[in-house]
């Protein structure tokens, strides 16, 4: 039994140094092998996006071809314009709060502190003024 404990033990102990073991790099013929398949997943990937987009353009065409017929009211075509520059950078901050430097500017060192918590603010219209039923009224 004895045996056994040491066995286990030894194995228990064993698998975080196999767990941080490095691979081997891979050979040419397995990069190349990568680059294939990530190349065919990218093409793959791309004709189901083309797809995707003609199926969404012949409802649109199908929808809007009925939509006099049926008496819906029809709007133009919005254009969907390239993302935002804003919107594609990664979401990091430079420093504190945002703020250059992470000091406060003038701006907002000069605005007045208002806060519901602290009460120099007037409480919000969805203030409740008594606690919630957690049954309903009778009438």
């Amino acid at each position: 039994m004895t045996m056994l404990k040491t066995t286990i033990a030894l194995l228990l102990l064993a698998i975080p140094v196999l767990a941080v073991a490095e691979l081997p790099p891979p050979t040419p013929a397995q990069a190349q092998l990568a680059a294939e398949k990530k190349a065919k997943a990218q093409a793959a990937a791309e004709k189901d996006k083309q797809a995707l987009l003609a199926s969404m353009d012949a409802l649109t065409a199908r929808w809007r071809g009925r939509a006099a017929t049926e008496g819906w009211e029809l709007n133009p075509p919005v254009a969907v314009a390239a993302p935002l520059p804003a919107l594609a950078q990664p979401n990091t901050q430079t420093s504190a709060a945002g703020q250059p430097g992470g000091v406060m500017g003038p701006a907002a060192k000069d605005a007045p502190l208002t806060s519901e918590k602290s009460g120099t603010a007037a409480p919000s219209e969805d203030v409740k003024t008594r606690p919630t039923l957690t049954y309903p009224q009778k009438k």
